[in-house]
């Protein structure tokens, strides 16, 4: 079972999920500027992506490694607003209308509410959108969010690697230097990826500076929002 507990609009650790702050500041934008521009394919216009570059805090979108890559960025080269874009649509939050991105009345309420904002986003994002659909690789990674959080919510108290993580579910053998690398790559992007965003999982570089030197904490965020089967087994695994 996988509930998500409801957060008071005042909780500091909604502040924790990059998801949410990327939603909340379109919305805010979207509200102060009489809506955002689209493009004839109606995505975001160049403009609002670029003031997103800068403003918005999203792990490994930072401006330096965005404008690294390009000065002039589109909507689908920024992926985090690309999946806000998506998911404020799907959620009803905000329409397309007249060449621009609006807020609806609905919208326009949770942007004043960022508990509710979580509640109406999260459990969306993490259990329903296909997140190879926005991803580079084909692969599936095989298993249910059910498994994957449970097994985590015991595992993950002190910290493990992407590959360690990757191990509790299909073995220890796919590492990032041989064969095995792109079903590591599909978990890491399928699953850990994913929680990273909502704010539930952070991932912190150790020396060394390599993909297997990323370690994953579960946040405060998890513990404030998660209700689990195996949460008793933290517990216990927390008093011994």
């Amino acid at each position: 079972m996988i509930e998500f507990r409801t957060l008071s609009d005042d909780n500091f650790v909604l502040q924790l999920s990059p998801l949410i702050r990327a939603a909340w500041h379109t919305m805010e934008y979207a509200a102060e500027h009489n809506g955002i521009g689209l493009t004839a394919t109606k995505a975001f216009q160049r403009k609002f992506v670029h003031w997103a570059v800068e403003h918005v805090d999203w792990p490994g979108y930072g401006a330096d490694e965005v404008f690294s890559v390009s000065k002039v960025v589109n909507e689908y080269e920024f992926p985090p607003i690309q999946i806000v874009h998506f998911l404020l649509l799907r959620r009803k939050l905000g329409r397309h209308y007249k060449g621009k991105f609006l807020l609806t009345r609905k919208g326009q309420d949770l942007l004043a509410a960022p508990g509710a904002l979580f509640d109406e986003l999260i459990p969306f994002f993490l259990l329903n959108v296909d997140h190879v659909s926005y991803g580079r690789l084909e692969e599936r990674p095989f298993g249910t969010w059910d498994v994957w959080l449970n097994v985590i919510n015991v595992e993950l108290e002190q910290g493990l690697t992407e590959k360690q993580i990757y191990g509790l579910f299909y073995g220890a053998g796919p590492d990032w230097d041989n064969a095995g690398w792109r079903e590591l790559a599909a978990f890491s992007s399928y699953v850990l990826k994913p929680l990273e965003w909502a704010g539930l999982v952070s991932a912190h570089e150790v020396e060394g500076g390599s993909r297997r030197d990323w370690v994953c904490f579960k946040t405060v965020l998890w513990r404030e929002a998660l209700r689990l089967d195996t949460d008793e087994m933290v517990k216990a695994k927390t008093r011994h």
